[in-house]
């Protein structure tokens, strides 16, 4: 996130995107609903499913499953056609408009409905009001991410934000909001396999040496390493070894079949995590971790803010905090990793990455501290670029739309589309453990259009088969307003009704993300 999220109580235009808000980050749509109920802000909210947020929203565009590229186009052309762009800002701070221009000047409003089915009219409209009001955010996850053009999603959303002066200003911004308690510190800490810690490359050999002389190593590997995405279906080939790590693809990876297929090839499978999860059930060895409450350490959050966990309670069992089991296995592998507690961890956190290296234990304990956060009399960073964009000069990327990896045909003329719902949280690892969630929502529950369950002549509480290219899932249905006509969405909790075997493993080009938010699938009613 470039802003933090309290930052929407300064904001006059909220644009919300490819996320359920309230049903996945409850606390940001409550402030959310405070910026706009009591402060005065519109809400644009772009979403092919008729989210809570719709109820207070000014603008609600539904467009078209995987046509995000083509409306934020659209909104460009309407922007700069009618002169509302920031001129100064753009002069000044970015550079590349001029291409940018050319790219988006055939997505007019007509072009784009067709594209998108929004209406012209309501999506000149949506960019008029983005482009007058100022302050304007954008916030967004991974109904923006989650397609094969997930990165050309994102990158139009900031060429949007530039292009309307809305980077480095309290209250505006770029914010993607985090789906876990700490992914972003996962990324922060080198949890990419590109990157050291605060995204420092792996190809530069100066920083490779920095870390090789901290861990007392003569030499680092520059080569880049592979994704998650990408391992899975190495896994029995050029990988014969895998070590997961509180993750459980079984349930949360695309194509469950060819998951469990790669896993089941491996020579040797180590899981770690806090509970038997359907990935761990497959392991040669599971390793028991230490849960966050037994802990110590730090998180760092969706506005990059780097807060305290502090030891509660001691793990059961044989159940060890995850940097001692790590430190404990590099040991018997040769290579003495010793750090006295998770303090000391910090301590090199803060010799080896510049965007922590002021924010120690002893400062967290009397503030709150957002990174970049270089040296201990820093304050902290809570709005990125208010001085200039981090790279020298924003860049302006001119993107065509380009459709989904598969699209409805006559043998499968449904969209699935997946995601989470308010009552449970990812693969359910903890979330379903419990009695009084699971009586909230105890079962997946297929969400079909009104229109389309009369077509199927199903009515809630009756069972329907969904199949895809890949498999074929029993499901009950609940008939609504929500989901769009010829769209089924299917939360993604359940490991009785695993949907992601029939979701496509297609991925985006760059951030090797699979397109969860779209496959091509068939609606029967069961018998």
């Amino acid at each position: 996130m470039t802003n933090p999220y309290q930052d929407v109580l300064k904001s006059k235009v909220i644009l919300i995107t490819g996320t359920n808000t309230t049903a996945n980050h409850p606390i940001i749509a409550n402030y959310i609903h405070e910026a706009v109920t009591k402060n005065g802000a519109k809400l644009i909210v772009i979403d092919p499913r008729r989210i809570k947020l719709v109820d207070i929203a000014h603008l609600w565009l539904r467009q078209k499953i995987g046509t995000d590229v083509a409306w934020i186009n659209g909104f460009m052309n309407v922007i700069i056609k009618e002169n509302l762009q920031a001129k100064s800002y753009i002069e000044e701070r970015t550079e590349g408009y001029e291409e940018l221009k050319k790219c988006v000047a055939k997505y007019t409003p007509e072009y784009v409905s067709g594209i998108t089915g929004i209406p012209a009219k309501d999506l000149v409209a949506a960019a008029r009001l983005f482009a007058k009001e100022k302050p304007a955010s954008i916030l967004y996850t991974m109904g923006i991410t989650q397609h094969t053009t997930g990165t050309d999603n994102v990158k139009s959303l900031a060429s949007l934000s530039m292009l309307s002066g809305n980077i480095g200003v309290a209250g505006g911004g770029v914010n993607p909001l985090r789906g876990q308690n700490n992914v972003q510190g996962a990324c922060d800490m080198g949890g990419l396999p590109n990157v050291f810690s605060g995204y420092q490359v792996v190809t530069n050999e100066e920083i490779r040496s920095k870390f090789a002389k901290a861990w007392q190593v003569k030499t680092l590997p520059e080569k880049v390493g592979m994704t998650v995405t990408e391992m899975v279906p190495a896994s029995g080939k050029s990988i014969k070894a895998l070590y997961i790590m509180g993750e459980n693809p079984m349930l949360s990876d695309a194509d469950a079949h060819h998951v469990e297929k790669s896993l089941s090839a491996l020579d040797f499978l180590v899981v770690q995590d806090i509970f038997l999860t359907e990935t761990a059930k497959l392991a040669d060895v599971v390793l028991p971790s230490a849960c966050f409450a037994e802990k110590e350490g730090t998180f760092s959050n969706t506005e990059r803010k780097v807060l305290r966990v502090r030891k509660a309670l001691d793990a059961p069992g044989e159940a060890l905090e995850d940097h001692r089991i790590i430190a404990g296995i590099a040991k018997r592998m040769g290579y003495e990793m010793d750090y006295a507690d998770a303090s000391a961890i910090m301590d090199e956190i803060n010799a080896l990455t510049p965007s922590y290296g002021g924010i120690t234990y002893d400062r967290l304990d009397k503030e709150s501290l957002t990174w970049p956060c270089p040296t201990p009399d820093h304050s902290g960073t809570p709005v990125l670029h208010i001085h200039g964009i981090a790279r020298g000069k924003g860049l302006f990327v001119p993107i065509e739309y380009k459709a989904p990896a598969e699209l409805p045909d006559a043998e499968y003329p449904f969209v699935l589309t997946t995601g989470r719902v308010h009552q449970h949280y990812h693969t359910g690892t903890m979330s379903r453990k419990g009695t009084a969630l699971n009586r909230l929502y105890p079962e997946a529950l297929a969400e079909i259009n009104v229109e389309d369950a009369k077509a199927l002549n199903v009515v809630s509480g009756e069972y329907v088969n969904i199949v895809s290219r890949r498999g074929a899932l029993r499901v009950k249905a609940t008939v609504c307003d929500v989901t769009d006509r010829g769209v089924a969405f299917v939360p993604f909790h359940f490991f009785e009704t695993a949907v992601n075997e029939l979701t496509n493993g297609a991925l985006d080009p760059i951030s090797k993300i699979p397109e969860y938010k779209i496959c091509a699938v068939r609606i029967e009613k069961a018998a």
